[in-house]
């Protein structure tokens, strides 16, 4: 069976532990955190490190963290020190990042996001392997918990940052719908055998979903977050168990390892319903 995981929703930063608890008691396999910088969202790597610590099973992931947006040393230290600090349950997810007030803020060009964190992703594996940064400056730790480095998955549309994931990661973060994933997955999966990676990408899927007395609050937050794009979101939205059952086994049928439920509303009765939808 595909595994189920929960995205955190952002709305109440006061609850996030309440619902980490919750989960990691339960059957989910990840929390998953998205990342922005000009929005009222708690900065992901801090707020996963406070998860991390107040649960002792289920995974921890970044959907996605924007890596151009951040000192690529700096990020390398943290990530292997969540890494670390977890006992290996931290899966990074990084993404370009595609708004501009996001990249104005950290002074960073838009226009060269992508070629910037093929870069990052250079100097992150030479610093995870224990490597000096530079002739002029020796390693950066600590060591991570996994060898190379955390997990790593990229989210993307476009094929030449689907490539990276061949080039660069573990797997796959498709925050799409169900009917763009086949032709995603076997981009991701032709590029890996290209390549010549051993094994398969690991392929994550991410739903937005809201159940009951939820849906209001999930269609407000999806709104504000998304802005003019809303529409196109909400009209996308998972509100029943129908719908949710139906696309976690089309996403299995697509050969994808584990589908993420994107929790928009803070109602945290959320957890258990979601839960009994899919029999877990």
């Amino acid at each position: 069976m595909t595994n189920v995981g929960l995205g955190l929703p952002i709305a109440d930063l006061e609850s996030l532990l309440a619902w980490a608890r919750l989960a990691d008691d339960g059957p989910f396999c990840t929390l998953g955190l998205l990342d922005r910088l000009v929005y009222d969202n708690p900065e992901p790597l801090v707020t996963l490190a406070a998860i991390a610590g107040a649960t002792t099973r289920i995974r921890v992931q970044t959907e996605v963290l924007l890596a151009p947006l951040r000192s690529t040393a700096l990020l390398a230290k943290q990530a292997a020190t969540l890494d670390r600090i977890s006992g290996g349950r931290f899966t990074l997810g990084l993404g370009v990042g595609g708004r501009v007030d996001d990249h104005l803020a950290a002074e960073t060009d838009i226009r060269t996001r992508g070629r910037r964190l093929d870069m990052q992703m250079s100097e992150m594996r030479r610093i995870w392997s224990g490597s000096p940064f530079t002739a002029e400056v020796g390693p950066i730790g600590p060591k991570p918990f996994r060898p190379g480095g955390p997990e790593v998955l990229f989210g993307a549309f476009r094929p030449p940052a689907l490539e990276r994931v061949a080039r660069w990661g573990d797997g796959f973060l498709a925050a799409a719908p169900v009917e763009w994933c086949g032709r995603l997955f076997d981009s991701v999966r032709e590029s890996w055998s290209a390549a010549g990676r051993a094994g398969a990408p690991r392929l994550v899927a991410q739903v937005n979903v809201a159940l009951g007395s939820a849906v209001d609050s999930a269609r407000q937050n999806i709104a504000d977050y998304y802005g003019k794009d809303a529409p196109w979101v909400l009209g996308r939205l998972l509100t029943t168990p129908g719908q949710i059952r139906d696309t976690v086994t089309a996403f299995s049928d697509l050969g994808a390892d584990e589908v993420v439920f994107y929790c928009w509303s803070p109602d945290i009765d959320q957890v258990g319903r979601l839960a009994d939808v899919v029999g877990l």
